[in-house]
């Protein structure tokens, strides 16, 4: 009788307990939020092994992610956009992965962002192990993370304290993180700014800039500090003529077999875009890739209506100037015949 009562008293006060944790951070803004990570990425990957010539494929890093608004894409163009881009990573290994273990061979749009692809071709730097873990994870993830996973969405879309991302957010609110932010003491010289939540996605990796980054400019800001303080940084020279040559014969095996290759540069602005003039000029980078690939290629400055789009921390487009920017790239794209599996509105 008593393991009863006691029994019912545990549920009741986890149950207080939690209630009580979820209404505290509601009441701080917090709303319940899908983690980006490795499991959303290998639902898009999956769609590859079953492909379709109506699939139409997104890689790079995360402005495409974040500037490419897919249920434009798909209304406008008629076609399955698959978004396989990753945030802060090279696109070298996710199209080194289409090209040695699938047969697609439809459209592949590469986004370019300067820094992160022509940096290095060295599989343990960064910028490759980010996205070479994904691909790695789904050629090995189990049924039992792929239930999990699907277990954990009903938590995520409810909960605002549940989390399950890769990225380590100071603004997430898991112990982990919660732990973190007590500073005892400077003990090595000042701690590094603290790096905000600024994304909101859904299950098909629909990504799209919280509009707090628009209306908030002191959290903006938080994030702008960031990026001073990593581009402030002492990097290696990139290795121009490594990646650039890695690329060229992925594009030149997928162009081989059919496939429809395209490259687009999405907008930067303010700091962000001062340190890549200086460190990555578009004569001696964009240019020569474009040339040597020989694809269609969209570099944003080279179009009027891009010219004054909301980059509130200087390196991804808010919601309105993501839709904007993705309306606009389809009607250029389409004027151009680059978009050869989409259909006509």
């Amino acid at each position: 009788m008593q393991l009863k009562q006691t029994l019912i008293i545990a549920i009741t006060l986890g149950i207080i307990s939690i209630t009580a944790w979820e209404l505290y951070w509601r009441s701080q803004g917090l709303e319940p939020n899908i983690d980006d990570n490795k499991n959303l990425w290998t639902n898009q990957r999956e769609k590859l092994d079953d492909n379709t010539d109506n699939n139409v494929v997104f890689i790079g890093s995360s402005r495409i992610l974040y500037d490419i608004q897919l249920d434009i894409w798909k209304e406008k163009t008629q076609t399955k956009p698959v978004m396989l881009a990753t945030q802060g990573a090279s696109p070298i290994p996710p199209f080194r992965d289409i090209i040695e273990n699938t047969d697609f061979n439809g459209t592949l749009i590469v986004g370019i962002t300067p820094p992160l692809l022509f940096s290095t071709t060295y599989p343990q730097a960064e910028f490759m192990k980010r996205s070479q873990t994904l691909v790695d994870y789904h050629k090995t993830r189990t049924y039992a993370q792929k239930l999990n996973h699907k277990l954990s969405i009903p938590l995520q879309s409810n909960l605002a304290f549940i989390r399950d991302g890769d990225e380590e957010w100071d603004s997430d609110v898991d112990l982990k993180t919660l732990l973190k932010q007590i500073h005892l003491k400077e003990r090595a010289g000042p701690f590094f700014p603290p790096f905000n939540n600024f994304e909101e996605i859904t299950l098909d990796r629909h990504m799209k800039m919280p509009q707090r980054m628009v209306t908030d400019t002191a959290y903006a800001n938080t994030v702008k500090k960031v990026w001073k303080t990593i581009l402030s940084g002492k990097f290696p020279p990139p290795d121009k003529e490594a990646t650039t040559n890695a690329f060229l014969e992925l594009a030149n095996t997928f162009k081989a077999r059919g496939g429809n290759l395209i490259l687009v540069r999405c907008p930067s602005s303010g700091f962000f875009r001062h340190v890549e003039n200086m460190g990555f000029p578009r004569k001696d980078f964009w240019n020569t890739l474009a040339e040597k690939v020989g694809s269609k290629a969209y570099h944003f400055e080279d179009y009027e209506q891009f010219k004054d789009l909301e980059l509130p921390e200087w390196s991804h487009l808010s919601h309105a100037s993501a839709q904007f920017f993705t309306t606009e790239l389809i009607k250029i794209m389409k004027a151009d015949g680059a978009l050869t599996n989409s259909k006509t509105n």
